[in-house]
């Protein structure tokens, strides 16, 4: 599973980076990067959450 972002809907508000910081970061300039290629087992879940959380809608869950 992977999850990529809509860059021009993203506003990053950090929701993402606040509930999953292991894949996603916001920096000081406010970008968004995920910072996994494949999401790992353990965090799914919460990756999911964060999806659902964004406030933008700017996030999405791609299936291998």
């Amino acid at each position: 599973m992977r999850v990529e972002v809509d860059y021009d809907a993203c506003e990053a508000n950090a929701v993402c980076a606040g509930l999953v910081p292991q894949v996603f970061e916001v920096d000081d300039n406010d970008d968004l990067y995920i910072l996994v290629d494949e999401v790992p087992e353990q965090l799914i879940e919460g990756v999911r959450h964060a999806v659902r959380s964004c406030p933008k809608a700017a996030l999405r869950i791609v299936e291998d």
